[in-house]
Parts: C-alpha cells; sequence; structure tokens
C-alpha cells in the first residue's frame, strides 16, 4: 500500500488548482477536452485547467506540512447547513522532515464561500476556461479570486484559525470520536495510538473570529491515554454507537480492542485478535450491530468480527487480487460495504451474500483508477454515493444508482451548446472526477453540510462542492 508521503517538505503555498480541461495559454481559444490521469498525456505548451462549473464551491488551504490523516470535528453550528458561507472545524496529523517537528493540527475554516451553480451551464463562450484560483505564486495570499465565489461581504477568502498540538512522531491516521468530538484518537509511527482532549482548543476557536496564533506556538500536551503496539499501524475506528469503544490495528496484524472506563481512561485487551496473514489497513465498526467490525488487509482478505466471541473472526473472504487498503461501511444501508485495493480497483459488497452457498459479495467493481486507492467513503446523505480518491490524484464521486441514458446524454449535449471532447467509455455511474492535488492520501463528507467534500494531499487541503449533486444544492437566495 501507497501510504507516506515521498519527501515531505514545507508545503509552498500555491494558489492555482488545476482540474479537468486542457488548452495552451498561449493558443487560441479550442474545444475544452476531459482529461483522463493513465490515459491522456500533456503536450507541449499544453496545460490542466479547472472546469469551475463543475463546482458550487472550491476553496484549497494547507497547515504548513503535509498531512497522511485529517478527519471532521462534528460542530454545534446545526446538523443540516445549506448556506453559504460556511464553517467546518478539523483535526489533522502532520508528516513532518523531523520527528519532533510533528504536531496535531486543530483549526477552524470559516467563510466558505459558494454559490448555486445551474446544472446547463449559460450560453458558450469564447473566452477560454480560467484557473479556479489565480496563478500567484505570492507565500503571503491564501484567498481565493474568483469573483462568483464570493463571500457576502465581497470576498471569497476562507479565515483560518489554527492551533497546533505537539506530537511525538508522524500521525498515520487521525479519527474524532462521533458523540465526543473533542476526543480524538492518533495513531502514531512509533508504534503508539494516543487519546487527546481538545476541548480548550476548540472552545478557543469557537470564540474568536480571527486567526489565533497562526498555528506558530506549538502547544506541548499530555495525550488522556497511551498504548504501545508492537509495531506501527494505520487502521483505527471509533464505534458509533458505543461512546469511547474503539479499534486499532498495526502492520503486526494484530487488533486490539478497547473499552472506555472513564471518560479519561480506557481498558485496552493486551490479547489481539488475529486472523489475517499481513498488515491491517482498515477497520470499520458495524453501523447498526454494536459488537460487530470489519476488517481488512495486505492480504486482498475482508473479515467480519464479533467482539462477544472470542480473537477469531466470524468470517471472511477474499475481496481483491492485491492489498486491500481500506473499507467503507454504509451508514444508510448496513449490508453494504466498500473496499479499495493497491490495484487501483475498488469493489462493492453484500454481506448478505455470506450467507448464500456461492458467497460471492461483489454486486460492484470498478477499475477506473491507474494507481492504488487511498481512501474510500460512503455519503453520509444518499446511501448509493461514494467518494475514492487514488495516487493517481484523483478524487471521483459515483453514484452506483444511475445506468447509462444515452438519450438524455444526447440531450443534455444539445442545451449545452458545446464541443466537449469527452471519452465515450467513462462510468455512468462517474459523477465528477476532481484533480489539482498532488498525492491525495484520505477524504472525508462533512456530515453536517450535505454534498462537501475535504481531502488530504502531499500539497495540502481542498474544500469542494460537486455542482451535480442535485439534492444537496443551497437554496437560490445563497
Amino acid at each position: 500500500m501507497v501510504r507516506s508521503i515521498k519527501n515531505p517538505k514545507k508545503a509552498k503555498r500555491k494558489n492555482k488548482v488545476k482540474g479537468i480541461g486542457s488548452s495552451s495559454a498561449a493558443a487560441p481559444p479550442m474545444p475544452v477536452k476531459v482529461w483522463q490521469p493513465g490515459v491522456d498525456k500533456l503536450e507541449e505548451g499544453e496545460e490542466l485547467q479547472c472546469d469551475p462549473s463543475a463546482y458550487n464551491s472550491l476553496h484549497a488551504f494547507h497547515i504548513g506540512w503535509p498531512c497522511l490523516s485529517f478527519d471532521i470535528v462534528r460542530d454545534t453550528l446545526g446538523m443540516i447547513r445549506t448556506e453559504f458561507p460556511h464553517t467546518a472545524y478539523f483535526v489533522a496529523g502532520t508528516q513532518a522532515e523531523k520527528a519532533s517537528s510533528n504536531s496535531i493540527g486543530i483549526f477552524k475554516i470559516s467563510n466558505i464561500s459558494g454559490k448555486r451553480r445551474e446544472l446547463v451551464p449559460p450560453k458558450k463562450s469564447t473566452t477560454p476556461v480560467t484557473d479556479m484560483e489565480n496563478d500567484d505564486d505570492d507565500d503571503d495570499s491564501d484567498s481565493e479570486s474568483e469573483s462568483e465565489d464570493e463571500g457576502p461581504d465581497g470576498s471569497g477568502s476562507q479565515v483560518l484559525q489554527l492551533r497546533s498540538v505537539a506530537h511525538s512522531g508522524c500521525v498515520n491516521r487521525i479519527r474524532a470520536m462521533t458523540q465526543s468530538p473533542h476526543i480524538c484518537a492518533s495513531w502514531a509511527d512509533t508504534g503508539h495510538v494516543q487519546i487527546w482532549d481538545f476541548s480548550s482548543h476548540l472552545n478557543d476557536l469557537a470564540a474568536s473570529e480571527s486567526n489565533i496564533e497562526g498555528g506558530s506556538i506549538v502547544h506541548t500536551q499530555a495525550p488522556l491515554f497511551k498504548f504501545g503496539h508492537k509495531d506501527e499501524g494505520f487502521a483505527i475506528d471509533w464505534s458509533p454507537l458505543v461512546p469511547g469503544r474503539l479499534l486499532s490495528g498495526d502492520c503486526k496484524n494484530y487488533i486490539h480492542f478497547w473499552e472506555p472506563t472513564s471518560d479519561a481512561s480506557w481498558k485496552v485487551d493486551n490479547t489481539p485478535f488475529i486472523g489475517h496473514t499481513a498488515s491491517v489497513e482498515d477497520l470499520q465498526w458495524s453501523p447498526t450491530e454494536q459488537d460487530i467490525f470489519a476488517s481488512c488487509s495486505v492480504d486482498g482478505t475482508i473479515a467480519i468480527w464479533d467482539v462477544r466471541v472470542g480473537k477469531k473472526a466470524v468470517d471472511s473472504f477474499k475481496a481483491h487480487d492485491a492489498d486491500v487498503n481500506v473499507i467503507s461501511w454504509n451508514r444508510l444501508a448496513s449490508c453494504m460495504l466498500a473496499s479499495g485495493s493497491d490495484d487501483g480497483t475498488f469493489s462493492i459488497h453484500d454481506l448478505r451474500s455470506l450467507k448464500n452457498k456461492e458467497r460471492d459479495t461483489v454486486v460492484a467493481h470498478f477499475a477506473y483508477h491507474k494507481h492504488p486507492i487511498t481512501s474510500i467513503e460512503w455519503s453520509p446523505h444518499e446511501a448509493s454515493t461514494l467518494a475514492v480518491s487514488s495516487a493517481d490524484n484523483q478524487l471521483t464521486i459515483w453514484d452506483l444508482s444511475l445506468e447509462r441514458d444515452e438519450e438524455e446524454e444526447a440531450e443534455f449535449r444539445a442545451k449545452t451548446e458545446e464541443e466537449v471532447n469527452a471519452p465515450q467509455d467513462l462510468p455512468p455511474q462517474l459523477l465528477l472526477a476532481h484533480q489539482g492535488q498532488k498525492d491525495i492520501k484520505e477524504l472525508h463528507w462533512n456530515s453536517q453540510i450535505p454534498g462537501m467534500i475535504i481531502s488530504t494531499a502531499g500539497d495540502g487541503f481542498n474544500i469542494l462542492m460537486p455542482s451535480n449533486i442535485q439534492n444537496t444544492l443551497p437554496s437560490e437566495g445563497a
């Protein structure tokens, strides 16, 4: 599995976000071409450009060092928010050059602006597609410049407020507890899993409207709890049903079960769950059964476990022909589990099929990506929608309920009145292919802001809201 960020170095501030589309800066306007990584090659003089009509909102930011993992922190601003500008809270762990330079960032992004866009763009213009952000390498600029994405005050600049807490070693993965989001668990490359209480930092961020310390001050804070595995790992998951219940899995194929004994203490079962023959890459608690969880491994399998019946898996099945890097359990359709592999494929499994004689769990399989899948996650609002990221520098969004309709496609092309050189073999389930980030590592949907996805990569974070997710469009007045 591709996990570490190669040659991590301090991120350079660069406002240009590249994406789908290709044209020459020096050449006259020409028809837009959809560019596919791993298929198309850039010719001399060509550059990739973003099509802003694909987004309701698109922002980029960074917190200094690259981050391999982050999580969205649930806030008290409202469970379902559709009006711009938006605010969101995050935690993220760094991948610094020196172990002593690592930290966990607790941050707030406010004034996330955007607007509703029509599915069918306005009449064709002769003006070439422009970048979502200006091509200015000024290290002091963090703001976006596209006028139609400006906030209500006339500025499109999002506000980043950051607090940093020292962390020993690189952060392989970090997760915030669903029920108490100020409690976070971090997996370090030192082999330790630590539990943190970030309530004071989150309270300070909530009370302020201006930049807090800019992240330049790194606070020293002791974790609430610490447990050492026999090796480092990446797999970790909080239970969505039992507050404080946690799982952690390592590269020695051991899975440890954590049970809270108080608000600030845990009992970790020293006898691990053992069943995989190679590194445990990801863990997911069942969204409906509090004692059931799933794991995936470099050995190509997915295993199902019950914490009540011993340390052996109750079932397992071959999921891919290569390493299984990531899994996601659908919280709206609990029989469905998605998995992503090192060979670039991802599959949808119906766990009910395990009861059948054939035991063929795969109900959908996609080979669109050409490089390892690095993250996969079901939408918290639509049971048939999921997002996938890959080492091919793409983040894709899929709606599995869609089927190809040639008449509808022809009608759409006629309405747009554009000569779009689009590949004919794109899967009909593919809603969006987002590009522009290098070395994408993890993505998450924001459960409180429908349609919002955040992703982290070697060159920073992106916040995007696609324009073609119909049920999540803001109101006309936004």
